[in-house]
């Protein structure tokens, strides 16, 4: 046992096991108290909550009928003087999936029969005459691509005399007029007696439309109470909640890949049709690219046993693999979107997918493509006299940046894919892959250090030469072990507390400081959520819990205060809004990086061997949070935590429950900052027969190591 550690980096070492299926595991706990904060509908049909009575308009009778069930709603347009009658429904909170009206007939008063226009938005900010976002707004472009069937940005229907009822589909009800772009993500729809000209002979402004209903069926992974797998709850009553609103912007974006529904510009793939994947979001960017999963996937393992809906996707893209050894992005542009970054991140989500879900086989299946990319395509964009990567000309990254020459973000981010490449390989017995990409790392973790260091600010260069410092970079590289701190320099506290005063916003922490205004406007002023899971796991890591949950409470907080609440954004932009107005996703899983944070960092559970064999349970309370607990899943079952401060002087009091088949480390801190050492180290473990397990006092902090299939109760 060793008496010095760095921030007990130790515990993080990794060895090789056997996969367990995770099947049929669900979150096995007599607590339900958690089942309050849960957004899911109840069932796949979704009604509306309210009638947004300021925007009814025009001779709209008993339109409160679509909400308590009594009675018909009827839509009356007798002539050209008469106002157009419009309502809007709130069916309060986001939702995806296709629009159902039943209706009870209509009256034609003109040629055509009366038409509705509908208009779908996600916030009340960006409800106009057209949807914030609808699929036509993408489509057109190019040869072999669905066409623009709504170009006004609002989907038609001609409502017969007779009883009927209209889904919302992609397609058109004659040739190519009366269409519609079928599934929206949106909280908010507009519902107008209205038609378009060009839809002449077959619709018209005036007549009578008699609604019985107005429901949407859900087309995302219901996420009711008895899916998930695991939970989290603490002391603060706002961050439980994001918790699960992680968890439900994710599953809004957790669907089946299909050709009418997924973003029109080349992603349509015959190899994903049919399969479970994770969408960017579920307005827009309907596709799954590769580095959103580097959170919404963790999201996913930590919440559903829907693991299947990643892994299908780091398969197809694998498959798609160029002969230059560069994997795709996503299915979009047929596989050819040229951006440098997420090739990376394939790879870094791999590991992710093999430590959560254990699935060697997944890893033996794809190792060859790991070696292709690491070893043809990135050392041919390697820099030989500085180490660093170089990008490929022409391409972009997560946020279609075109950074010349060495960005830190690139290259720190291959570090964190080569050392964890070396764990596959050490997990499949590649010696000597595991060394050559172990060195390669320590080679570019020191032209990292050597070129991009800026002493002055106490933080890495976005890139040489350049004047700015970016939150990607600084973050990704503590997280890579770049950062470590040496003699003269505490790189990581340094770097981070530059973050502090150069991007912090009352939102969260921008993605670049004040030198970010070169590189694009409005750079300094923006958030992204994505990129700032990083800065906080960062801030974890670094003993830095406090300035993590103040993070994580102005970034969330302020999202979760907005229009249209619950869901996560894409982006926050100046002043916090939504930072591209209306085209803005709100609900996006890379924005969920809350959902992992708190299970990883404040409960404290995190896989150390595949499919966590071997595990840590290391909570990180910060100054205020009382109590934490929740269940984990696991391929070998729950995993099990409770933490709370004694009531007496403020130490932590654990309980674990680990699934038999395992073994890990519980690892309580002095959360008093020096002040508890005492009642740290005179804590002691016991399991549920009375056997009692003695620790070892490590940098402050008390470590017992456990095996699973029993209660402990450290006191």
């Amino acid at each position: 046992m060793r008496g010095s550690l760095e921030s007990l980096a130790w515990l993080f070492g990794v060895a090789s096991c056997h996969f367990v299926s995770n099947e049929g595991v669900r979150a096995q706990d007599n607590d339900t108290s958690w089942h309050q904060y849960v957004r899911a509908p109840p069932s796949n049909v979704v009604k509306p909550k309210a009638v947004l009575s300021e925007y009814t308009a025009g001779g709209v009778a008993n339109p409160e009928g679509l909400i308590t069930g009594n009675n018909v709603t009827t839509l009356t347009r007798e002539g050209p003087e008469a106002e157009k009658p419009s309502l809007v429904l709130d069916f309060g909170q986001n939702i995806v999936g296709s629009l159902e009206i039943d209706f009870a007939g209509s009256t034609n008063t003109s040629d055509g029969f009366p038409g509705l226009r509908l208009s779908f938005s996600e916030s009340l900010e960006f409800l106009g005459n057209r949807s914030d976002f609808t699929r036509s707004d993408n489509a057109g472009q190019g040869s072999g691509n669905p066409p623009k069937i709504v170009p006004s940005g609002t989907d038609q229907i001609a409502v017969r005399n007779e009883a009927s009822t209209w889904l919302n589909q992609w397609g058109c009800e004659y040739g190519s007029q009366v269409c519609s772009d079928g599934l929206h993500g949106f909280r908010y729809v507009k519902i107008e007696l209205d038609a378009l000209p060009e839809d002449a002979p077959y619709t018209s402004v005036y007549g009578e439309v008699i609604i019985n209903s107005v429901t949407l069926q859900w087309s995302g992974y219901l996420g009711t109470p008895d899916s998930y797998t695991g939970w989290f709850e603490c002391s603060d009553a706002d961050l439980t909640q994001w918790w699960f609103d992680g968890a439900y912007t994710t599953e809004m974006g957790t669907d089946i890949f299909l050709d009418n529904n997924t973003e029109p510009r080349g992603a349509s793939s015959p190899s994903l049709l049919g399969k479970w994947v994770l969408h960017d979001g579920a307005k827009r960017d309907r596709d799954p690219y590769m580095g959103d999963l580097a959170v919404a996937s963790l999201t996913s393992y930590l919440t559903h046993d829907i693991q299947e809906a990643s892994r299908n996707v780091m398969e197809d893209l694998a498959q798609h693999q160029r002969d230059d050894g560069w994997i795709p992005p996503a299915s979009i542009n047929n596989y050819a979107l040229p951006l440098f970054d997420y090739p990376l991140w394939w790879v870094a989500c791999s590991w992710d997918y093999v430590m959560y879900a254990g699935n060697l086989s997944y890893a033996e299946a794809y190792y060859p493509n790991l070696i292709k990319v690491l070893d043809t395509y990135y050392t041919s964009h390697t820099d030989p006299a500085t180490s660093l990567l170089v990008r490929q000309s022409g391409y972009g990254d997560y946020a279609f940046l075109a950074r010349d020459g060495s960005a830190a973000y690139y290259s720190v981010l291959y570090v964190l894919a080569l050392n964890r490449a070396a764990d596959l390989a050490s997990f499949l017995s590649h010696p000597d892959d595991e060394a050559r990409w172990r060195d390669r790392a320590a080679s570019v973790s020191a032209g990292v250090l050597a070129n991009l260091w800026d002493s002055e600010a106490g933080a890495f260069f976005d890139r040489s030469g350049h004047s700015a410092h970016a939150q990607d970079g600084n973050s990704i590289a503590i997280l890579a072990g770049i950062a470590k701190s040496n003699n003269k320099v505490d790189y990581a506290k340094s770097a981070l507390a530059y973050l502090e005063r150069a991007t912090a916003q009352p939102y969260g922490h921008a993605f670049y400081d004040a030198g970010g205004e070169e590189v694009g406007e409005g750079f300094s002023s923006r958030v992204y959520p994505f990129i700032s899971y990083f800065e906080m796991a960062a801030r974890f890591e670094t003993g830095l819990a406090d300035s993590a949950i103040a993070q994580i409470r102005a970034t969330y907080g302020h999202m979760a205060a907005q229009d249209p609440g619950v869901t996560m954004w894409e982006g926050i932009g100046a002043v916090g809004s939504k930072y591209e107005g209306a085209f803005t996703s709100l609900a996006h899983g890379w924005s969920t990086g809350v959902t992992p944070l708190l299970t990883n960092y404040v409960l404290g559970v995190r896989p150390l061997k595949p499919g966590f064999q071997e595990w840590v349970v290391r909570p990180l309370p910060g100054s205020d949070l009382t109590w934490a607990r929740g269940v984990v899943p696991t391929p070998f079952g729950p995993l099990s935590v409770r933490w709370g401060r004694n009531e007496t002087d403020g130490h932590l009091e654990v309980n674990v429950v680990p699934p038999a088949g395992t073994n890990g480390t519980v690892v309580v801190p002095d959360v008093g900052g020096g002040e508890n050492q005492g009642q740290v180290a005179s804590l002691s473990a016991w399991a549920d027969d009375g056997t009692r397990v003695d620790g070892e006092i490590v940098d402050g902090s008390i470590v017992f190591r456990v095996e699973g299939g029993r209660e402990y109760s450290i006191r």
